[in-house]
């Protein structure tokens, strides 16, 4: 009795600890909003950025996901809910999300997009791909909404912020993305 009263006792002191220890770790360095929560991705439909660059250009930063998709949740959880990122991301660029296999139409730049149940993805997602489907993809656009480049594939937070500081700080237009990277 008294040993599995020590081992209870143990366990309850471990738990303490390890919540202690967390709520230590969230309160650490990362990007606040004014309510002091975390700053995260202001995210928008590909209509409302548009209509965001009319008013203040900026590139446009797409991510294309499906439901189903392990990466793209992993990506999600991990990369995209950064503070810093989410920073940076909500200063230089819109975020928009989109579902590949959504079945919305989408109006962008006078063309409205539509669900291809040939393919079994939208018509948008098709275009931004240049029809290679693979998920997640980060797509870069200019602010004329012009494409930069598709980026397939899972990016961890270090990979991912290369990424969006190479278009987003305009390197893009003095060096390749080898002579990038060497100097990073």
């Amino acid at each position: 009795m008294r040993k599995g009263l020590y081992t209870l006792l143990s366990l309850l002191i471990l738990l303490a600890g390890i919540s202690s220890f967390k709520m230590i770790t969230d309160q650490g360095n990362g990007n606040k909003s004014k309510s002091g929560k975390a700053e995260t991705i202001k995210w928008l439909t590909m209509e409302e950025a548009e209509a965001k660059i009319k008013k203040e250009p900026r590139k446009i930063f797409v991510d294309v996901y499906t439901d189903w998709c392990g990466w793209c949740k992993k990506m999600d959880k991990d990369t995209f809910s950064d503070p810093e990122i989410a920073a940076y991301v909500n200063k230089h660029y819109y975020a928009v999300k989109l579902d590949a296999e959504g079945k919305k139409p989408i109006t962008v730049r006078g063309h409205t997009y539509t669900f291809k149940p040939e393919y079994k993805s939208h018509e948008l997602a098709l275009a931004l791909l240049n029809g290679q489907m693979s998920y997640p993809t980060t797509v870069y656009l200019d602010e004329q909404m012009n494409m930069l480049s598709p980026v397939p594939g899972y990016l961890d937070k270090a990979m991912f912020t290369k990424i969006i500081r190479y278009f987003g700080d305009n390197h893009h237009k003095t060096m390749t993305w080898k002579e990038y990277e060497k100097k990073k």
